[in-house]
């Protein structure tokens, strides 16, 4: 199984940006598809974006495209989300997941982290 733990949350405001870090304590990070999710308050958890194996193939929701970009070092078993132009409905708490899918799904994800809040505010 894979722990992950994920850092770079904040307070921002609209306009603002973020990058999050998410580590991984596998030696086979490589071989994992991984993904970023969030959960607002009394919604549902939510795809944000996901990178493959190799870096190749990056996927992001639709709402966050040209915003949010994802990638991954595999050489020091992390995965980053550089978040720009930060909406209030951003607001969120984000997640950090592994998969062997290149899914959306969260339930096609193997493990989570505790997550990292996110909120957008003026």
């Amino acid at each position: 199984q894979v722990h992950v733990v994920e850092t770079g949350g904040g307070f921002v405001q609209p306009g603002g940006s973020l990058r999050l870090s998410c580590a991984a304590s596998t030696p086979t990070f490589s071989t994992y598809v991984m993904g970023w999710f969030r959960q607002a308050p009394g919604k549902e958890r939510e795809f944000v974006a996901h990178i493959s194996r190799d870096a190749f193939i990056t996927v992001y929701k639709q709402s966050v495209e040209g915003r949010f970009t994802i990638s991954r070092d595999n050489a020091k078993n992390s995965v980053y989300l550089q978040m720009n132009s930060l909406k209030p409905e951003d607001t969120a708490l984000y997640y950090c997941a592994a998969s062997l899918l290149l899914s959306t799904r969260p339930d096609d994800f193997l493990s989570w982290g505790q997550g990292t809040q996110v909120t957008v505010s003026s």
